[in-house]
C-alpha cells in the first residue's frame, strides 16, 4: 500500500553516475516505460563539471564527492588511501580526468570464458560504439553518433608529449595509434571524454536530455537506506531519505541498483543482501545470503616518477595567475588549450618483461609535475620548476579487497579495504613498471629534455629500494570495480550474466561493481558499456515477458 509521498513508476535506478544515467535514459527512451532516478548528490550544473580542467577543483569538494578514504592498508605502512567517489548527476565520471580506455579484447573474452555468456569482446564491442560520437566518425572500432563525445588529443597535446613517443620508438617498444582500435599494445596518445571542449559524461549527454521526458525523473539529495523485498524475495522499491524525510519509492517492474563499487555493496548490505555473519554481527536480518556482496574489490595502484625539464612545461603557466589567466582565455575564445583536454596526455600499454604473455603495465605521461595534497583545503599546485611526471601502474592486479558496512546506519561511510600489494605478482609489477618507466627515461629523446629525476623516487635504484618506494608513495587510480562481481555461482559471484542478483527477482546490478575482473586502462568507458548492455538486457527480458 502506497502512503502519503510514496510514489510508483516501472523502474526504480538508484544513482545517477556514469551506468545509472545511461540506463535511466535507456529504459525510458520510447516513452512508455516511466522512470525514477535516485541520486543522493544534487545537479551537475556547476561550470567546473563542464570545463575538463575542472576536475581540480572537484577532486577535494565534498559537496560532488564522498571523499572516500580507504581502511589502513597492511602492505602500504598502515597508510589510508584516498578514495574519492562522485556524488552528484554524473557520478565519477562528473569528476574523473575523462581518459577513455575500453580495455584490452582478452579482459572481456576473460569475462565470458568465466561464466558469462555474451560478455565476450566480440558482443560488447556494439555496445561500446552504440554510445559513442568519435571525433573522426563511424568506422568499424567506432561509434560517430552515439551520445558520449570521445576526443582524440593527438595534435592537441604539449609538445614534450612528443619526446616520450620518441623515446618509446628509440627503445623498440611498440606504438600503437588508437588505444580503442585494433591493439591496445603501445605508446600513443590518450583519447578523451569530451565534445566541443566540454566534459562530455553521461549524466550530461544522456540523462540530462531524458529528464526533459515526461516519463523520466529523478529525485537528488535523496539517500537510498534500502532495498524493499517481500516475502517471496522479490524487490518491490527503495526506502529513500530526503530533506529529512523517510520515503517509498515503489517499482513496477525492476530496481537497478548502479551506485558504484563502494556503494552498491552497501546499499545490498543494508537492506539483507550479503555475507549472513556480517549481517548478523551487525543485527540486520539476512534476506539472501550471498557472501560475495562487497568481496572482490579491485583497483589500480599508481606511483610517479618526478623529473625537472630543460625545457617549458605546463608547470609554468599553471604555477602563476597570470598563466592560468592566458589558458582561460584561450579556451574561453577557442574551447582549445589544456583547459579543453586532460593532464595525462601521453603514456601506453606495456609489457614489463618480453616474457609476459600480454600487455601487463599502464603509462602515463603527464607535462605536469604536481603532489597531490593531504590537505583538502590546499588545493592541487604544479611543482615550483618546469617539470613532468611519468605514472604507471599493474593493468590487472590479483589483489582482492572487499567494502562492507560498519553499521546499519545507512548514513555511515562503509570500510573499504582493498588489500593492496598483497599478492607477490602485485609486488613484483610495482617494480617491473618503476625499471619500465625508468628505460624509457634514459632513451635520448627524454634525455635531452630532462635535466634530473626528483625526490622521492630520486636515488632509488634496487628493487627493494623500488618497492619500498612505491609502498609509500603510491595511491589509488579510483578504478574500484567487481564488488557485486559477475558469474554462475552464488557463492563466489552477485549477478548472473544477464545482471539479476542471485535470488532476488526484479533486482539488478549494472555498474562497475559487476566486473568479474578489472580491465587494463581506465574504467569508466568500460562502466558505461556495461550500463548500455544492461539497459538492452533488461528491455529484452520484458519484452519477453510480453510475449
Amino acid at each position: 500500500m502506497v502512503g502519503d509521498g510514496d510514489e510508483t513508476f516501472d523502474y526504480v535506478v538508484v544513482g545517477s553516475g556514469s551506468a545509472g544515467s545511461i540506463v535511466a535514459a535507456r529504459l525510458g527512451e520510447d516513452g512508455r516505460n516511466s522512470v525514477c532516478v535516485i541520486e543522493a548528490g544534487g545537479n551537475d550544473r556547476s561550470i567546473w563539471l563542464k570545463i575538463p580542467v575542472g576536475y581540480a577543483k572537484s577532486y577535494y569538494d565534498p559537496a560532488v564527492n564522498w571523499m572516500y578514504s580507504t581502511e589502513p592498508e597492511p602492505e602500504l605502512g598502515g597508510r589510508r588511501i584516498y578514495t574519492p567517489r562522485g556524488k552528484v548527476q554524473g557520478g565519477s565520471g562528473a569528476i574523473n580526468a575523462m581518459i577513455f580506455v575500453r580495455g584490452a579484447a582478452g579482459d572481456f573474452d576473460g569475462w565470458r570464458d568465466a561464466g558469462n555468456p555474451g560478455w565476450g569482446f566480440a558482443d560488447v564491442l556494439p555496445h561500446f560504439k552504440r554510445m559513442e560520437r568519435h571525433a573522426g566518425g563511424a568506422s568499424p572500432w567506432h561509434g560517430g553518433d552515439g551520445p558520449i563525445g570521445v576526443t582524440p588529443m593527438r595534435g592537441a597535446t604539449h609538445p614534450i608529449t612528443d619526446a616520450f613517443l620518441a623515446a618509446c620508438r628509440e627503445i623498440q617498444l611498440p606504438e600503437t595509434p588508437d588505444f580503442n582500435g585494433a591493439a591496445i599494445e603501445g605508446a600513443g596518445i590518450y583519447d578523451v571524454n569530451t565534445r566541443r571542449g566540454l566534459r562530455s559524461s553521461a549524466g550530461a549527454e544522456y540523462l540530462r536530455p531524458a529528464l526533459k521526458r515526461e516519463n523520466v525523473t529523478i529525485r537528488r539529495h535523496a539517500r537510498t537506506t534500502r532495498i524493499l523485498l517481500d516475502d517471496e524475495h522479490r524487490a518491490t522499491g527503495v526506502e529513500i531519505l530526503q530533506g529529512g524525510q523517510r520515503r517509498t519509492i515503489r517499482a513496477r517492474c525492476e530496481v537497478i541498483v548502479s551506485a558504484g563499487a563502494v556503494e552498491t555493496p552497501k546499499l545490498l548490505q543494508l537492506s539483507g543482501i550479503g555475507d549472513g555473519a556480517l549481517l548478523g554481527r551487525l543485527g540486520i536480518a539476512p534476506r539472501r545470503h550471498l557472501p560475495a556482496v562487497g568481496a572482490n574489490l579491485q583497483d589500480h595502484l599508481c606511483a610517479s616518477l618526478y623529473y625537472r625539464s630543460t625545457v617549458p612545461t605546463l608547470n609554468g603557466p599553471f604555477s602563476s595567475l597570470a598563466g592560468q589567466a592566458g589558458l582561460a582565455l584561450r579556451y574561453i575564445l577557442t574551447r582549445k588549450g589544456p583547459f579543453a583536454i586532460s593532464v595525462n596526455q601521453a603514456g601506453g600499454f606495456f609489457r614489463g618483461r618480453p616474457s609476459e604473455p600480454r600487455e601487463n603495465l599502464q603509462l602515463y605521461f603527464n607535462p605536469l609535475s604536481y603532489r597531490i595534497p593531504s590537505d583538502p583545503g590546499a588545493g592541487l599546485k604544479a611543482e615550483p620548476y618546469p617539470g613532468f611526471l611519468l605514472a604507471f601502474n599493474a593493468c590487472r592486479p590479483t589483489s582482492r579487497g572487499r567494502v562492507e558496512i560498519a553499521s546499519p546506519d545507512a548514513e555511515g561511510a562503509p570500510r573499504i579495504r582493498p588489500n593492496y600489494l598483497s599478492t607477490e605478482e602485485d609486488r613484483d609489477e610495482a617494480v617491473q613498471g618503476a625499471r619500465l618507466a625508468r628505460r624509457i627515461m634514459q632513451a635520448p629523446a627524454l634525455r635531452a629534455v630532462t635535466a634530473e629525476e626528483m625526490p622521492p623516487s630520486a636515488g632509488v635504484s634496487t628493487d627493494d629500494e623500488i618497492l619500498a618506494y612505491f609502498r609509500e608513495n603510491c595511491g589509488s587510480i579510483y578504478h574500484l570495480c567487481g564488488t557485486a562481481g559477475m558469474g554462475p555461482d552464488p557463492a563466489t559471484s552477485v549477478v548472473d550474466a544477464r545482471l539479476r542478483v542471485h535470488g532476488i527477482a526484479g533486482l539488478r546490478v549494472v555498474d562497475a561493481s559487476i566486473f568479474p575482473t578489472i580491465t587494463a586502462g581506465n574504467i569508466n568507458a568500460p562502466t558505461m558499456m556495461v550500463a548500455e548492455k544492461g539497459a538492452a538486457t533488461i528491455l529484452e527480458d520484458a519484452a519477453a515477458r510480453q510475449r
